[in-house]
């Protein structure tokens, strides 16, 4: 595992100075009237082989294919390289006071190389010769360090070249403390390169915004994505939300410059960027729980919004590129102070801990701990944080798009539909794709099926695909939409009321649908119930960002209106907690240990435990599970030490056989007798296997031997009531026991779905075993197992943890072996009639 980031980065260098090599190649051989690479196929492999310095690349296939002017190569290149150059510098400045040499080296040259190019790109034929020499010294330095990487890696840290080296595990501890930190100064990068392109029209360095700018804008769109997707797996919701909101700018940015292909003017509408701003402010104000400086950074997307809100041509008039000059500077500021506090040990101060220090001074407040039990699901256990956040937030937005009319306006020159179609489309998917990895099937259900309905509105009515399709045959597929939202919002009866009117004032929108479709809406209606559900939307998400933040007091969502056996009220469900972790075995261990019952995974599927030694805990999971007579639990052990107290009373060839089978999947039924009073079941020993016999095993599951270690032997029964399928996930456990489990250890599927084999033991002495049930055991490597003992037995040899005691007197050796012999007699049945033969098949 140590040696993984390493050759990561080996092969990210030399990805690099494959790029470089191709950049200088095709700088040295080109002159100002002809190029030596084509377009097309430089933008291709620019791609293909360097993604750090495939950012002009699809440009150049633009100007390829004839889509941009060779002319306008100039005006397209331009924004990009400035942000870019900017940003290497900064990067290699702070490089230069951590003494991180190839970082230097690389940075720099790149950063001079995009400069040189921007000077060829003014003047013709300047420049070009000098570019070529810095893309030589990125090329020489990245083999250098590549090829050191890999010879490092190959040689198991034996060979290093100097300044090749990684910080060692030890030395990043401090780092991977920061969660996604160091992925900040990407997203700063992606912000820096869409305000340039916006700041360069107002500037003059560039005539207007047209088709050229639209690869940095997607790109950096992109990007955006891929930090939203890090900082939820980063469990940092408030990072998602924003680079998640950011990038929904950057896709509309780049849509308003590709209408100019069009020869179109997009209008912007002054609802959606209003409200967008409220959220931008609203994110702005939790993120300064993190730092000020973040917070006020955050600031300048809401007055972004509010520039757009005030001008009708939005992003090409010059109060929203003023704006997004402001946000070039103050990202350039951001990205320095990040890398330099994520790389130095002295720390430029950001304002962490105002916030916490504010809130503490307030009475009544109180700061709930972020960490990642914070977002760990009742039900689940994942990598991602809480989407509630952003999936409510895409419905405010789509909402309150769609409440702008396009009037006589072309549809695609209003600017609705990138809001629409990737707030409410893409990012609803995304956010439901987050739901479904955290166990929450409900809400990705709903955030998938209004993801979906949001897309394909969107582009039917927005993207020029509606015309005179309005029909019966559109409405039979709203109707299908309406039907499956009946039954979402009969499923959030059981969740909150918050839910509920969510899920109800959606069924008003499609209802608005509906009407339209058949040329039957009234007016007005449409902008009405799209309002009213902007407004349950923005609710949900004011309540899901304040509760995520403070631990009291709460924004109400409200309580489950209808509650069923093992669904419904949330709040009271029991603890779900992760079997990866010890402190969650121990607390699990403790509610046995105090009479609760509880699931637990094994190696095949999940099962229903009781301590031993806790009778009225046995009783109550044999009513649990309303067993019937022919369905006996069984007992479960962590080591055959465990039956030591008692091991003069069983068969010492039954105890090598254990001692050889176990830890297994295998359950061996042995005679039932006075040795099972050592484990105190008293009177509820009776519901653990039949009066003749009772199963026993010891599991080959390292999380139920640790917990059956702390309480003692238990009592098993599978997780489901009589006459149901096994439970083979940890939610299955909640939901088909309900309240009456008290506690469950999650470990996600279960790794086998099939039971364990049932090996008859109790004619065991007489050299025969039988088989009530074949299941994830083979038979006949249980039969290997056994012969195996049985030689071993021929010859003599014994098992070495249940020898007697040799040192004891003769008179305490012949009493012993006489209460033993006695014991058995009593215990050991002779046979084993039809009737318990089927009660053992079907017993576990």
């Amino acid at each position: 595992m140590a040696q993984r980031p390493s050759l990561h980065v080996s092969v990210g260098i030399l990805g690099i100075s494959g790029g470089s090599l191709l950049l200088l190649v095709n700088n040295y051989t080109s002159s100002s009237k002809t190029d030596f690479i084509p377009y097309t196929a430089l933008g291709i492999l620019l791609l293909v082989i360097a993604v750090l310095l495939a950012y002009a690349g699809l440009v150049y296939i633009l100007a390829g294919q004839g889509v941009l002017h060779p002319s306008e190569l100039r005006y397209s290149l331009v924004p990009g390289l400035a942000a870019f150059t900017l940003a290497l510098l900064i990067i290699g400045g702070v490089a230069v006071v951590v003494k991180k040499v190839v970082l230097v080296l690389i940075a720099v040259g790149i950063g001079l190389a995009c400069a040189h190019q921007i000077a060829g790109l003014s003047a013709a034929g300047f420049g070009q010769s000098a570019t070529a020499a810095n893309y030589l010294l990125v090329f020489l330095v990245c083999v250098y360090f590549g090829f050191g990487r890999l010879l490092s890696t190959i040689t198991d840290g034996k060979v290093e070249p100097p300044a090749t080296g990684l910080k060692k595990k030890s030395e990043l501890k401090t780092e991977q403390n920061q969660g996604c930190s160091d992925a900040v100064s990407v997203g700063l990068v992606m912000n820096l390169l869409s305000a340039s392109v916006l700041a360069c029209p107002l500037l003059g360095v560039v005539p207007k915004l047209f088709i050229g700018h639209v690869p940095w804008l997607w790109t950096a769109g992109v990007f955006q994505l891929g930090m939203c997707v890090l900082f939820f797996r980063g469990m940092d919701t408030l990072a998602a939300t924003f680079y998640a909101f950011t990038a929904l700018l950057k896709f509309a940015e780049g849509y308003s410059a590709l209408l100019s292909f069009y020869s179109i003017e997009p209008f912007s509408p002054v609802p959606f960027p209003a409200v967008f701003s409220v959220l931008f402010s609203i994110l702005a104000l939790f993120s300064c729980q993190k730092s000020l400086l973040e917070g006020l950074y955050q600031l300048f997307f809401a007055a972004y919004c509010i520039a757009i809100a005030a001008q009708p041509q939005g992003f090409f008039q010059g109060g929203t590129q003023g704006v997004q000059g402001a946000i070039f500077v103050f990202s350039a500021y951001m990205l320095l102070i990040i890398t330099f506090n994520m790389v130095s040990t002295t720390m430029i101060p950001t304002g962490q801990g105002c916030f916490k220090a504010l809130v503490a001074r307030m009475p009544g407040l109180t700061l709930r701990v972020h960490d990642k039990e914070l977002h760990a699901p009742y039900l689940g256990y994942s990598k991602y944080a809480d989407a509630e956040v952003l999936g409510h937030a895409c419905s405010v937005l789509a909402a309150f798009a769609m409440s702008d009319t396009v009037g006589d306006r072309n549809p695609l020159s209003v600017l609705i539909l990138p809001w629409v179609v990737v707030a409410g489309g893409v990012l609803q998917l995304f956010c439901g794709s987050v739901a479904f990895a955290r166990g929450k099937t409900f809400e990705s259900t709903v955030f998938y099926l209004y993801g979906v309905m949001w897309a394909v509105w969107g582009l039917t009515r927005y993207g020029g695909l509606y015309g005179e399709t309005r029909s019966f045959q559109v409405a039979v597929g709203i109707i299908s939409f309406m039907l499956f939202n009946c039954l979402v919002t009969a499923a959030a009866l059981l969740l909150n009321v918050a839910w509920f009117v969510y899920a109800l004032t959606f069924q008003l929108i499609l209802i608005s649908f509906l009407l339209d479709a058949v040329g039957a809406l009234p007016y007005g209606y449409d902008i009405g119930v799209t309002i009213i559900f902007g407004l349950v939307s923005f609710y949900c998400f004011l309540a899901h960002i304040f509760n995520s933040t403070f631990q009291s007091p709460q924004i109400p969502l409200g309580k489950s209106l209808v509650k069923l056996s093992g669904v419904g009220g949330g709040a009271d469900v029991c603890p779900h907690v992760s079997a990866r972790k010890a402190t969650s075995v121990l607390q699990i261990a403790e509610i046995m240990k105090n009479g609760g019952i509880c699931g637990m995974p094994t190696d095949t599927v999940y099962v229903l435990v009781a301590a031993c030694n806790r009778p009225d805990a046995v009783i109550k999971a044999y009513k649990v599970k309303k067993q019937a007579e022919d369905r006996p639990m069984s007992l479960w052990i962590s080591s055959i030490k465990q039956l030591e107290p008692v091991r003069h009373l069983l068969s010492p060839l039954l105890l090598d056989f254990m001692e050889a089978a176990w830890p297994s999947s295998i359950s061996m039924v042995i005679p039932k007798g006075p040795w099972m009073d050592i484990f105190g079941l008293g009177d509820a020993a009776k519901h653990i296997g039949t009066p003749q016999s009772i199963a026993i095993r010891n599991p080959d599951c390292s999380v139920a031997t640790h917990l059956i270690n702390l309480v003692g032997p238990i009592a098993v029964t599978s997780a489901n009531p009589t006459g149901e399928a096994d439970t083979t996930h940890h939610n299955q456990v909640y939901a088909k026991l309900g309240k009456k489990v008290d506690g469950v250890l999650c470990d996600g599927p279960s790794p086998e779905n099939i039971a364990s084999t049932v090996v008859d033991c109790t004619k065991i002495e007489t050299g025969h075993i039988g088989f009530f049930r074949v299941g994830l055991i083979p038979k006949s490597k249980v039969l290997q197992i056994f012969e195996e003992v049985q030689m071993r037995c021929r010859h003599g040899q014994t098992n070495p943890a249940f020898e007697y005691d040799l040192h004891l007197s003769d008179t305490l050796t012949d009493k012993s072996s006489g209460k033993e012999d006695k014991a058995e007699s009593n215990s050991t049945p002779s046979t084993v009639s039809p009737e318990q033969s089927l009660v053992l098949r079907k017993g576990s």
